[in-house]
C-alpha cells in the first residue's frame, strides 16, 4: 500500500517538524556527534529504517568508527567505547523515549542532570523529543532508507 507523502500533504506541518530538527541539530549547545547518536539511537528504538540509515551515515561523516557505531545497540556491554557523556545521553534516550514504561525516573533524571547539567538536558532531551516525533512520521507513512539494494 502506497501511503501519503506527508510533506505534501501537510507543508506547514513539515516545516514545522523542519524547524524543529533545524532547532535540535545547530540550536543547542551539544556537540553534533552526540546530537546524531541520540538520533540513531533514538531510531533503533523506535524501529525507524530510513532514520536508522541517516543517522548512521552521518556518524560516519563525523568521524565516528563502524566498530562504535555497530555496538549502538548494546552499549551498556560495550560501554568502554563511549564516553561518559555518551553513556548518560543514551541511557537518558532510552528513558525518555520509552517514556510510557519508565515515567522518566527520578533516578535517570538525576543521573542525566548530573552528566549534563540543566541546561543541555533540557537540550538534549528537545533532541530525544524532535527525533521520537519525526520517527513516528517517517515509521507511519513509510518513508523510505537511502540504502540501495
Amino acid at each position: 500500500m502506497n501511503r501519503a507523502n506527508w510533506f505534501q500533504v501537510s507543508q506547514e506541518g513539515a516545516k514545522a517538524l523542519g524547524a524543529l530538527h533545524h532547532y535540535a541539530t545547530t540550536g543547542t549547545g551539544l556537540e553534533p556527534g552526540l546530537i546524531h547518536l541520540v538520533f540513531l539511537r533514538t531510531s533503533q528504538l523506535n524501529g525507524c529504517a530510513h532514520c536508522i540509515d541517516v543517522h548512521t551515515r552521518d556518524l560516519i561523516k563525523h568521524g565516528m568508527s563502524v566498530d562504535k557505531i555497530v555496538l549502538v545497540p548494546v552499549w551498556e556491554e560495550a560501554a568502554y567505547l563511549f564516553s561518559d557523556q555518551e553513556r548518560a545521553a543514551l541511557a537518558w534516550t532510552e528513558e525518555v523515549t520509552r517514556v510510557s514504561e519508565t515515567h522518566a525516573s527520578d533516578a535517570a533524571y538525576a543521573a542525566a542532570l548530573a552528566a549534563f547539567g540543566e541546561t543541555a538536558l533540557v537540550e538534549l532531551t528537545i533532541v530525544i523529543a524532535a527525533m521520537n516525533a519525526i520517527n513516528r512520521m517517517g515509521i507511519s507513512f513509510r518513508l523510505k532508507p537511502r540504502a540501495k539494494a
